[in-house]
């Protein structure tokens, strides 16, 4: 851990003293952490315990005036706790971002590199203000994280080039309509192409008030020894005086890693209060996913058994100590009609403190 601490401080010292050049302007070094407690009473899987979520070192600046490039390094798991086997548990460092974007034209951008894929709100949105203990279930299944193809997860990411751009002025000066599209590899983050076929993702939104969103996703592409995947995702956002409202469905069809359901599908739906603006928020989210497009599990052809269909029902706080600093705290009840069995419903407690640097 201290190696990489001071990998990522050199890096930061290097680059941070070309920043005078005419080539690099306004480089910054930035990062955030996220501390978690969490507890579950499901049956015969009881668990509690404390974790590193995340943490995220990253460099980002401009060359000249209209090129924008970032660098973002993640590291999560606990390296310092010993298992009672004497080994050590897992942490992952890897490289999450590295991309280049000219940005000259507001209705014409250019992005190259390993990025966010361009498919739901939810997916490029940062993890704190995403608002919740983790990400929608269907934008993590469906969008790259820990995708139901057992693509390795990456964080929704993926290694392509995207074009995108604002276009269509109101007389306030504010733009209505946003479009992104893109071809990528189709295998996740730091990965190159194993079946030579290209992912193709593309999203478009209109912004008909301001704080409001509505849009519509499509992505189609294949992986390797899974075969083809076709997605669509229909979306709509709101966020205005410190209130969000947000809901997003997602289907998709095309093999699971094991091949036993070929269609999914999911939808959440959740709204974020502000008890003290800016200060102190209540919340709540509903979110469901289907990994056979079905709300009970049974038995296939191959006799083996699908899970249905997986709710969480989430309430919700957090609280701001500083805009760098603040605490979660949530509370889930859990209907999992994944596993097989007739125990379905058990809770979950998560805590977590999230610090910005």
């Amino acid at each position: 851990m201290k190696k990489v601490l001071l990998a990522a401080l050199m890096m930061g010292a290097t680059l941070g003293a070309q920043a005078q050049s005419e080539w690099f302007k306004n480089v910054k070094f930035s990062g955030y952490g996220m501390v978690q407690y969490q507890a579950s009473d499901q049956d015969a899987k009881e668990s509690n315990g404390f974790n590193l979520r995340l943490v995220r070192m990253a460099l980002e600046g401009r060359a000249h005036e209209d090129f924008y490039w970032k660098a973002q390094m993640q590291i999560n798991g606990n390296a310092f706790d010993t298992k009672a086997d004497g080994k050590k548990n897992n942490m992952t460092i890897r490289l999450v971002d590295l991309f280049g974007e000219w940005q000259k034209y507001e209705f014409f951008k250019v992005k190259a590199g390993q990025f966010k894929r361009p498919f739901t709100f939810e997916n490029p949105m940062h993890p704190i203000t995403q608002g919740f203990m983790g990400y929608s279930q269907n934008v993590s299944k469906l969008a790259g994280f820990a995708d139901r193809t057992g693509e390795h997860a990456s964080n929704g990411r993926d290694i392509g080039l995207q074009f995108q751009g604002d276009f269509l002025k109101n007389a306030e000066g504010r733009n209505l309509l946003h479009y992104q599209i893109g071809a990528f590899n189709g295998e996740g983050i730091n990965t190159g192409d194993a079946d030579n076929r290209k992912d193709i993702i593309g999203g478009m939104w209109v912004m008909p008030v301001k704080g409001m969103r509505i849009g519509a996703f499509g992505w189609t592409g294949s992986r390797a020894g899974v075969g083809e995947k076709n997605r669509y995702a229909l979306s709509g956002e709101y966020t205005q005086n410190d209130w969000t409202f947000r809901t997003e469905y997602i289907h998709s069809q095309g093999w699971n890693e094991k091949h036993t359901s070929d269609k999914a599908d999911g939808i959440y739906a959740l709204c974020i209060a502000p008890i003290q603006k800016n200060k102190m928020h209540v919340k709540a989210r509903y979110d469901l996913y289907r990994e056979a497009n079905s709300w009970n599990g049974f038995i296939n052809d191959a006799n083996q058994f699908v899970g249905g269909a997986k709710t969480l029902y989430e309430i919700g706080a957090d609280y701001l100590f500083t805009k760098n600093l603040q605490i979660n705290l949530e509370y889930a009840r859990v209907n999992d009609r994944t596993i097989n069995s007739d125990k379905h419903d058990y809770n979950m407690v998560d805590v977590e403190l999230d610090f910005r640097f």
